[in-house]
């Protein structure tokens, strides 16, 4: 991250420059990233509606769907070279 960059210009350890992801730690990403958004969605679903069932109902279906869109355009965005040194 950032607050070992100046570690690595003076230990002499080089970026590998040819990252890419495996797919497990994608899909490893992907439900991660879903647990922290179905739980704000089940929270905001809760101040709306005021039942913890329907709060819960909206927060498993987006759950489904959700992680499958995350996970392709994580793998899409994987492929891509823009942005990469």
């Amino acid at each position: 991250m950032f607050l070992d960059l100046p570690l690595r210009r003076h230990s002499g350890v080089k970026k590998n420059t040819a990252t890419k992801e495996s797919i497990s730690r994608s899909a490893l990403k992907a439900i991660s990233w879903r647990l922290v958004g179905t739980i704000d969605t089940i929270l905001i679903a809760y101040f709306i509606t005021g039942t913890i069932e329907q709060a819960l109902s909206i927060g498993f279906i987006e759950w489904g769907t959700k992680i499958v869109l995350y996970f392709f355009h994580e793998r899409l965005w994987n492929k891509l070279q823009w942005g990469k040194k």
